[in-house]
């Protein structure tokens, strides 16, 4: 079987959680929404694009390795807008501040970030798949659309070295094949395992968690994981709607592998 495999690196990363208020909370690794609609804005597909979105988000499933959760960020964060009294858009930012200035109120927020974060996303088609892997890295390579870390203001740090990886049975054996690129520049061949200078720079991770959805057949059936130590839970990251904003729950396995087997 065939397995997409593509790093996420940011000096600031934002996995929204559910908003609940003026808090806005961040999840230590990406949601299945926030790859879904990476891969979207790779391939340039529009979030009013319905059909499309939901042919995305139905006929892929993903597993996530998390290297480094990174440094939990706050920001407190204050900007004006005008209230949605009355019929009237405001179509720019100037509109906003000039012509709905009698309305301008302040909306005062606090979010989350991880700096610094490293995982692995990897990805597999499902009977259905709009795109093939191939299809997908290649837009990985030259994306349709800006690529960010859930948050616009997120850039990527490091290429997404995005992969094909063939021949593997599961979801373990995916990331285990992959080539990892230096994110630091670097002189020494680290032969496809993380270089030793970002290896400090991520702060010595040999942990391991891993999440992953399906069974656990689908993520490893290697005897050395003890895979009866996953735990499973709902996470609300099924994208229902891009437009109007909703997701709905699925299931998702966690597992954390100590010293990084």
């Amino acid at each position: 079987m065939d397995y997409l495999v593509f790093r996420l690196y940011g000096a600031l990363a934002s996995w929204g959680e559910i908003a609940v208020g003026e808090s806005r909370h961040t999840a230590s690794y990406p949601s299945k929404s926030a790859i879904i609609g990476l891969l979207g804005a790779a391939l340039g597909i529009k979030r009013e694009d319905e059909m499309a979105q939901q042919q995305l988000q139905q006929g892929y499933a993903v597993a996530v390795e998390v290297y480094s959760t990174g440094q939990l960020l706050r920001d407190y964060h204050t900007t004006q807008a005008p209230d949605s009294v009355g019929k009237f858009n405001y179509r720019t930012r100037r509109d906003e501040l000039v012509l709905g200035r009698q309305r301008l109120g302040t909306i005062l927020s606090s979010r989350e970030y991880r700096a610094d974060a490293l995982a692995l996303v990897a990805v597999k088609a499902l009977e259905g798949a709009p795109f093939s892997l191939t299809e997908i890295e290649q837009h990985l390579l030259s994306p349709k659309y800006h690529l960010y870390l859930g948050r616009k203001s997120c850039p990527l740090s490091a290429p997404l070295n995005p992969q094909v990886v063939g021949n593997v049975a599961n979801y373990y054996q995916a990331f285990q094949a992959y080539q990892h690129k230096p994110i630091l520049p670097s002189r020494k061949d680290s032969q496809g395992q993380i270089s030793e200078r970002d290896f400090i720079w991520l702060g010595h991770p040999k942990d391991r968690h891993y999440y992953w959805e399906g069974t656990a057949e689908d993520f490893s059936v290697d005897s050395i994981l003890d895979l009866t130590r996953r735990q499973t839970r709902i996470r609300h990251d099924q994208p229902l709607s891009r437009q109007r904003w909703q997701f709905s729950p699925r299931q998702e396995h966690y597992l954390f592998v100590q010293g990084g087997e």
